[in-house]
């Protein structure tokens, strides 16, 4: 198919949709490198220019990112835009290399999520409502904020919580909101959007460990209050 710009190619064999297709781990080296250059010229396309890219450094990614940008200008199809991409693509992954495990609170009960939140959440004047994605460790992932205002089950939709949770394979999430009032005792708005998540946890296999309301200076836990059920 060299002969052919890859925009006439099959479309399982673009670089770029078999990306979104099978991941960025099933791409060669090559592929990758095609997708920075983005795209060929004079006949010869993007695929053919990474290539190139290779043969002068000799195949070696770690070479590559060694030669001066003079030189990958001096490649045809390869110019000042290219190089920097292929430069500062090859700087992440070093830097990427470099940095150390991601430092994640383990979770170990209510006063931790309060502890965790609070200092955000406490003087908001309206509500918000967050899910804290856990690992198998109970040790925050991902802090995702779903809505903002009036919590009430039209909001809060369980679509809404669960997306990211399942995107991401967490083993189980925490609810936690504000109240703007101070006075985190929960309503029957609060009750019941409870009862709605823990059961859509329950449906998708990731449970709901508890809902943590957080006032001024203090909060309640529905497991603590027990008032945590599904149904």
């Amino acid at each position: 198919m060299s002969n052919l710009a890859i925009r006439e190619w099959p479309v399982r064999e673009r670089p770029r949709e078999r990306l979104k297709a099978v991941g960025a781990t099933a791409l060669s080296v090559r592929e990758l490198l095609a997708i920075l250059v983005g795209s060929g010229s004079e006949g010869r396309t993007a695929v053919d220019v990474a290539g190139d890219l290779l043969v002068a450094a000799d195949g070696s990614l770690r070479r590559l990112a060694g030669l001066p940008a003079s030189r990958l200008e001096s490649i045809p199809g390869v110019g000042l835009a290219v190089s920097a991409r292929v430069s500062a693509a090859l700087e992440l992954g070093r830097r990427l290399a470099r940095e150390g495990p991601e430092s994640r609170t383990r979770i170990s009960g209510p006063r931790d999520v309060f502890e965790r939140c609070a200092p955000t959440m406490r003087d908001l004047a309206h509500e918000e409502f967050r899910v804290l994605l856990l690992n198998t460790q109970h040790a925050v992932t991902r802090e995702v904020t779903v809505t903002q205002g009036v919590l009430d089950g039209s909001v809060v939709h369980p679509r809404e919580v669960f997306r990211t949770a399942i995107t991401e394979s967490a083993a189980a999430v925490l609810l936690v909101h504000n109240h703007p009032s101070g006075d985190p005792t929960p309503s029957a708005e609060d009750r019941q959007v409870t009862r709605q998540l823990v059961g859509a946890g329950e449906l998708v296999g990731i449970p709901v460990l508890d809902h943590v309301v957080i006032g001024d200076g203090r909060y309640i836990s529905f497991v603590e209050a027990g008032m945590f059920e599904a149904g």
